[in-house]
């Protein structure tokens, strides 16, 4: 039989334990707050929309992240990947995690001269790569063993067959005419 103190501690256990659970889930729901808004600041173009300009040929306006970089989502050979704008990369160049995940061939191993040094690379070939309305293939690409993330730099290889403006923190891509 449950006496007066027994209740009283069971009372106390209980309300200790939903205290708890309350922090616990207030901190998950703080993590995924503002780990989704970490995720906006350094990716802004996540949702990339379709625009066309007055002479009807699609383009996309990106937004410069906190960091300075052009940052969007796209696809190469119908997969997703996460692109970061880079007019000073030759090629378009894939993290090996990333070319692995794609099934993409290491060709011919060569020699690239980054801000970083040296590196050596495979070069290969994207069937497709596509930013929002912008498809272009087959693109020249590299699969680089030295990149630590999934980003994949999209370099001139891609940049160079389209027109490109910067006004403030907007750059347009359109197709080149």
């Amino acid at each position: 039989m449950n006496t007066p103190d027994k209740q009283d501690k069971q009372a106390q256990h209980i309300g200790k334990g939903m205290i708890i659970a309350a922090w616990v889930l207030l901190l998950v729901l703080l993590t995924w707050f503002f780990n989704d808004r970490l995720e906006q600041q350094r990716n802004p173009n996540r949702q990339i929309s379709r625009t066309t300009a007055s002479d009807e040929i699609p383009e996309v306006r990106l937004q410069r992240n906190r960091y300075g970089h052009y940052v969007a989502n796209g696809e190469i050979n119908g997969q997703p990947v996460k692109f970061m704008l880079d007019t000073g990369a030759t090629d378009v160049s894939i993290p090996v995690s990333v070319a692995d995940r794609l099934g993409l061939k290491r060709g011919r191993q060569v020699s690239y001269q980054t801000a970083n040094g040296r590196v050596s690379a495979w070069q290969t070939v994207a069937d497709e790569i596509r930013l929002g309305p912008l498809h272009l293939g087959p693109v020249r690409a590299s699969i680089n063993p030295n990149v630590s993330n999934d980003s994949v730099l999209l370099g001139m290889s891609f940049l160079n067959q389209l027109d490109f403006n910067q006004q403030g923190n907007t750059l347009t891509l359109r197709y080149a005419q």
